[in-house]
């Protein structure tokens, strides 16, 4: 194994536990995901649809059981790539580079799109202004790019300002509806029996659900900037997801109240939270866009810094070009790659979103995005026991690292069921195909990758956060 140098690392110690958790929750955003989520769950679930976001919390809760347990032994930048090429062996662990690099790359052009799209609406609906989505897309991307370019501490501190402030909005909202409709109060929507279909009902708007929580990894890829990595970053992502799982329940028990428990109203609404507060409180109704602004500024924040690190470890890795590898020597930020990820996001966001509606493309390509994310969650499940019997099996633990993997694994079938299964409508008919084809290109290049470098076993996972040079 080479020697590695200093100029070959992040900045060490950057980040303690407060700014980890609040980059996975600022890359999750709330806000942007519950507007434009909770409707359909409710279409599926009926009024018990907090009920479907319980049960997505705890399948999510079984995945950061893999994470954390990887995290405790192997904290790295490259997170999945890392943990899947430890197990497997460099063929899978170049393939998972290709193949998440891609699904993370597609989902945030879904967010940098509707950066555009909401800032549009907002400023048209408040100021009668009317500037064009994709140039404000383009301003939302420079911005990200600068911030996440200068400083991991600077972006993850600006990151945490805006999702506070969309937090602090969120809950001001939900309360006033709360209070406004105080008649409505009832426990309905936390109870089974008013659950639509009963177990149907829940695998109806599990997928979405499951979404929701997309970015809950965060923390993980900032392993080498963190400090006592191999306990923060486990407890980061339990933290969050526990977190996150609470407050979108609030949330949604606070909607469903506003719409006095009406079901087929909410199923209605393109965005329910929004229509629910402009209800209660149409003077106040700025707080609701003013939270999904900063909910889709810090989503981008966040996940341009986490994700944007595994293009960067496996550049660095030798899995990907070495040009994504590059660390900036005075701000000791992964520079390259995230310029990369965040200017290709928004190229894609332009090629195929130029005549859409920002919403439309949101759609389309968080939907095509998700699919190798959620595949590249079930691979690393499965390899939790591989790593663990290959390189530590004194510890083996079969509960926590067998029994636990597995169940998660099987539980997240349905979501990816739901993105994949035939009889969809154009173009979403279209993506397990390309996902497919992603994946088969993925595998063919990490064998090629393999045979060109025999050495490159020695590489992956080389970079552990804790480790001294």
């Amino acid at each position: 194994m080479s020697i590695i140098t200093s100029h070959q690392r992040l900045k060490r110690d950057a980040l303690g536990l407060p700014q980890i958790i609040a980059s996975t929750l600022a890359n999750i955003a709330p806000a942007m995901s519950f507007f434009f989520g909770f409707g359909l769950i409710v279409s599926g679930a009926g009024v018990a649809a907090p009920l479907t976001i319980l049960v997505a919390m705890v399948v999510i809760l079984f995945l950061t059981n893999t994470l954390a347990e990887f995290s405790k032994y192997r904290p790295s930048t490259g997170s999945f790539v890392t943990f899947i090429g430890m197990a497997f062996g460099p063929t899978a662990g170049a393939a998972a580079s290709v193949f998440v690099v891609f699904g993370y790359l597609v989902a945030a052009s879904s967010v940098v799109v509707i950066s555009g799209g909401w800032a549009h609406d907002t400023l048209k609906l408040f100021l009668g202004i009317d500037v064009p989505w994709q140039l404000l897309s383009l301003i939302a991307t420079g911005i990200v790019g600068m911030l996440v370019s200068r400083g991991v501490a600077l972006s993850t501190t600006w990151a945490a300002v805006f999702f506070y402030f969309e937090l602090v909005l969120l809950l001001v909202g939900a309360v006033v509806m709360l209070i406004v409709n105080r008649s409505s109060l009832t426990l309905a929507p936390f109870e089974w029996s008013h659950l639509s279909g009963g177990l149907k009902g829940i695998g109806l708007g599990f997928p979405i659900a499951i979404y929701l929580f997309i970015g809950w990894e965060n923390s993980a890829t900032l392993a080498e900037e963190t400090r006592d990595a191999r306990r923060n970053i486990p407890r980061a992502l339990i933290i969050g997801t526990l977190s996150i799982g609470i407050l979108y329940m609030f949330l949604a028990y606070a909607t469903e109240i506003a719409f006095h428990n009406n079901a087929v109203a909410i199923g209605k609404s393109d965005i329910p939270f929004v229509d629910a507060f402009k209800a209660s409180a149409a003077a106040l109704l700025i707080i609701a866009y003013l939270a999904g602004m900063t909910s889709i500024f810090s989503s981008l924040l966040g996940l341009t810094n986490s994700q944007a690190r595994i293009l960067f470890s496996s550049g660095r890795e030798g899995l990907l070009p070495r040009f994504f590898g590059k660390i900036h020597p005075q701000h000791r930020t992964p520079f390259v790659a995230m310029w990369s990820f965040v200017l290709v996001a928004f190229g894609i966001v332009i090629v195929f979103g130029w005549n859409s509606k920002p919403v439309d493309l949101f759609g389309e390509t968080g939907s095509l995005g998700t699919i190798p994310v959620i595949i590249t969650y079930l691979i690393t499940n499965l390899a939790l026991p591989v790593y663990m019997l290959r390189h530590h099996r004194n510890e083996f633990n079969p509960l926590k690292h067998a029994i636990i993997p597995i169940i998660g694994t099987a539980l997240m079938l349905l979501p990816l069921w739901g993105l994949v299964e035939p009889g969809q409508p154009a173009p979403y008919n279209l993506f397990p195909y390309v996902a497919l084809a992603v994946l088969i290109v993925s595998i063919i290049y990490g064998i090629f990758l393999e045979r060109r470098d025999p050495d490159l076993v020695q590489k992956i996972g080389s970079y552990v956060a804790d480790e001294e040079f």
